[in-house]
């Protein structure tokens, strides 16, 4: 039978609540310093600011719409208001404003409001640029897993994200995911005991009873932690359910092979499907009946989303 000790632990949704606010400001702040101080650059310039928005505009109290220009699943609603603090605490001008109408993880429509930022014109001005960054990348991210999400929709199988994110970015890119609809997991190498195809090829622990010693041993030393077991074979699927594994990931499997392996697993521990998984596949996948299917694609194939700031 699978073991549900850790099954809170194998899948979740990021919330709001469980992003880190200071370590989210200090990404903000990095983005401001790269594009008003040169941060990056070894060579910095003469002078820093934005030379545009002080010669050119009085600096007198505006607002400013966040409007959708397509179809999107929002994402990065909760970020605004922290940009705007920061370049409000950075240039002493006087506290902006954002009045929200919708939350992250709502689907809006093509020229649907998101919301109304009102402050002094230089502060968003320069925020402008970077607060876009922000919520487009998210937005995006949140639309295409939507998407991969609807390809699921009929199966029990859940869509996991993966570790392969950009690198900062990885909570923030991982509550799009959440908003989109899918489900998070492994967030970084310390949450999980993970044996990938490099962990037991460099232990030569590939097959037979050195794959299950293994197996055990992981458990032996790490009794607080899920052990998740990558296979790219049949053959290796007896030894990883002797030990007693509590996940195991189907790598690269044909769809014949997918099958075969899910039978022979049956209930004994979680399988989760990787490798080859597309939003064109998500429906048959689904069909094997895997408790979970995880992909990269829905960051690294995302698109930046239009989204306007309008005056």
């Amino acid at each position: 039978m699978k073991n549900n000790k850790f099954y809170n632990h194998l899948f979740f949704k990021l919330s709001w609540d469980d992003v880190s606010k200071d370590d989210v400001i200090q990404i903000i702040q990095l983005a401001r310093k790269e594009d008003l101080e040169a941060f990056g650059l070894a060579k910095k310039p003469i002078a820093f600011g934005d030379f545009t928005t002080n010669t050119l505009v009085e600096n007198k109290e505006i607002s400013a719409k966040l409007v959708a220009r397509k179809r999107l699943c929002i994402c990065g609603v909760e970020l605004v208001k922290l940009v705007l603090d920061v370049y409000d605490g950075a240039d002493g001008q006087g506290k902006s404003s954002f009045k929200s109408f919708v939350k992250d993880g709502d689907i809006l429509e093509a020229g649907q409001e998101i919301g109304i930022i009102t402050g002094f014109a230089k502060t968003i001005l320069q925020a402008e640029r970077i607060l876009l960054n922000f919520v487009q990348h998210l937005s995006g991210v949140a639309t295409l897993t939507n998407e991969y999400v609807q390809a699921l929709s009929g199966s029990n199988t859940k869509l996991l994200d993966t570790r392969k994110t950009t690198p900062t970015f990885r909570v923030l890119e991982k509550y799009a995911i959440s908003c989109g609809g899918g489900y998070n997991h492994r967030m970084g190498l310390f949450d999980r005991i993970m044996l990938k195809d490099n962990h037991l090829s460099f232990t030569n622990a590939s097959k037979g009873e050195r794959l299950a010693l293994a197996v055990e041993n992981a458990r032996k030393c790490n009794p607080d932690l899920a052990i998740e077991v990558e296979v790219d074979n049949l053959e290796q699927i007896p030894f990883v359910l002797q030990a007693n594994a509590d996940v195991i990931m189907f790598d690269n499997f044909s769809l014949e092979d997918l099958h075969k392996a899910q039978a022979l697993v049956g209930d004994q521990a979680w399988t989760e499907i990787s490798g080859n998984v597309s939003i064109e596949t998500l429906p048959t996948l689904g069909k094997i009946a895997c408790d979970f299917v995880s992909t990269s694609a829905t960051i690294t194939r995302a698109s930046w989303i239009d989204i306007g700031l309008d005056s």
